[in-house]
């Protein structure tokens, strides 16, 4: 088990990581690209420097896990503080997080304009370009899911209330889920290339957890 002084080394590290990671996407990235007050200039940038503008996009989903890490550990840390406080503070970071994670698709949606450019474009055109953006949404969610099923497939592994087969299957939901899901928003053309069958672990770890709680439930444990 990690002692107080490790969990703040930790934190202090996530944390780190948390502010390298964003001023990377919004100096070294957003504001290489952005020209201020040429639209024109902005755009071309932007669309010029595809595959960087991705990395950007990375780099902010990589500050946002860093800062739940830190929200979390900070938590655990002031654990003699007021827990109502405690909880408010988290509250607001959790809060913060998930707005940015909105504002993240808003930079998704730069990357599909060029398809409202065309002189096809029209009402229906529009529709499926939004439908499109939803899916990048939820690409989205789904690296921070399938983090959550690495850590929770951990959980299993180390409490051993479920059987390890059935976090084994766990942890390939959360790792197929990531790796698909960054590979569409960083690199698509490598993306195209995964097998349609590349996500299929996500259903099956995830069915298999649900029947398992439903039919056995959890191992007593002897303290």
């Amino acid at each position: 088990m990690m002692t107080d002084a490790q969990h703040a080394r930790l934190a202090g590290l996530t944390y780190l990581g948390t502010i390298v990671c964003g001023v990377y996407a919004e100096v070294l990235v957003r504001g290489a690209l952005f020209v201020r007050g040429d639209a024109v200039a902005t755009a071309q940038a932007v669309f010029a420097s595809e595959t960087l503008f991705r990395f950007g996009l990375i780099a902010d989903l990589a500050m946002l896990a860093c800062y739940i890490v830190v929200t979390i550990l900070l938590y655990g840390l002031f654990r003699k503080g007021s827990p109502y406080l405690r909880a408010t503070a988290a509250a607001f970071s959790l809060i913060g997080i998930a707005v940015l994670a909105c504002d993240t698709l808003l930079l998704a949606m730069v990357l599909r304009l060029p398809d409202l450019a065309q002189p096809s474009s029209s009402l229906s055109g529009t529709a499926y370009l939004l439908l499109r953006v939803h899916g990048d949404g939820y690409k989205i969610s789904l690296v921070f899911f399938g983090a959550y099923c690495l850590l929770l497939s951990w959980l299993i592994w180390r409490e051993r209330i479920i059987p390890i087969a059935v976090g084994v299957m766990v942890a390939a939901a959360g790792a197929c889920n990531v790796i698909n899901s960054l590979a569409w928003l960083g690199a698509p053309q490598w993306a195209v290339r995964l097998p349609q069958y590349f996500t299929m672990p996500t259903l099956l770890g995830e069915l298999a957890l649900a029947l398992w709680l439903l039919i056995f439930g959890i191992r007593e444990v002897e303290a």
